[in-house]
């Protein structure tokens, strides 16, 4: 009786993660379904995929259930997550592996259980690198993949300053969407989640850890959609290009 309610414990965790991320991105679960729409029309029934700065596993939960014969690697680099993700999620079935190494840095792919994997995903995760690690990470994912593997972002990607007009506009209506609160708002929910956690007994040996790393963690960059499709471009990639969007909330898509 104790082990389940340990189990629902975790669970509830991850709800309220869900929960103040769909806070701020209303869209979320509209920008999963347009991915794996995508997904299903580019790889087979049976495939791997990554999961790049997976957090506590709320896209790889979901590719999962969508795809029944899939395998999902989550990566990321944050002990709470993942020890929210592994305690909430487990294997799933054998299903899901977990993976702590660092996206971009040199080396972080040697940690992956295998050397090939046929799509790779991520959401709400690549603004946290800088350009350099971007485009490393971006080259790494060209070794990964085999010709026809295919990489999906769903993110706030927005404009770059030969569009400094377009990206007034876009702020402007997001504003006007949120009340001119969205910014304040998202900040708000995202303290707050991550102060109740720590006030967790069992995930404080894991927030010890989070702060050693903290030094080694980027600072926030959200760099332009046209850096991403050139990175990928350089990377091997064949086709890219934006498949779903709303304002600068995006899914890219890159073909090898």
């Amino acid at each position: 009786m104790v082990r389940r309610s340990r189990e629902l414990n975790w669970r509830a965790l991850l709800r309220s993660w869900d929960a103040q991320q769909e806070s701020f991105n209303p869209d979320r679960e509209r920008r999963f379904s347009a991915m794996f729409d995508v997904l299903e029309a580019s790889v087979p029934k049976r495939f791997t995929a990554l999961d790049l700065g997976s957090g506590p596993g709320s896209l790889s939960v979901r590719l999962l259930r969508r795809f029944p014969a899939a395998r999902v690697i989550a990566v990321d680099y944050d002990p709470v997550s993942l020890q929210v993700g592994r305690s909430a999620l487990g294997s799933f079935h054998g299903r899901l592996s977990w993976v702590d190494a660092k996206l971009g840095a040199r080396g972080w792919s040697d940690a992956l259980p295998r050397r090939r994997v046929d799509a790779a995903l991520s959401t709400t995760a690549l603004h946290w690198l800088p350009e350099a690690d971007l485009r490393s990470l971006y080259r790494d994912l060209g070794r990964l993949l085999p010709r026809g593997g295919v990489f999906l972002d769903g993110d706030h990607l927005p404009w770059g300053p030969r569009a400094k007009g377009i990206s007034q506009l876009v702020e402007k209506v997001r504003q006007q969407r949120f009340g001119g609160g969205q910014i304040g708002a998202e900040w708000t929910a995202w303290t707050r989640w991550w102060e109740r956690a720590e006030r967790i007994p069992t995930l404080r040996p894991y927030f010890d850890e989070r702060k050693r790393r903290s030094a080694h963690h980027p600072k926030e960059v959200i760099l332009p959609l046209e850096v991403h499709e050139d990175a990928l471009r350089r990377a091997g990639f064949r086709e890219v290009d934006v498949v779903w969007q709303d304002l600068s909330n995006r899914v890219l898509f890159a073909r090898r």
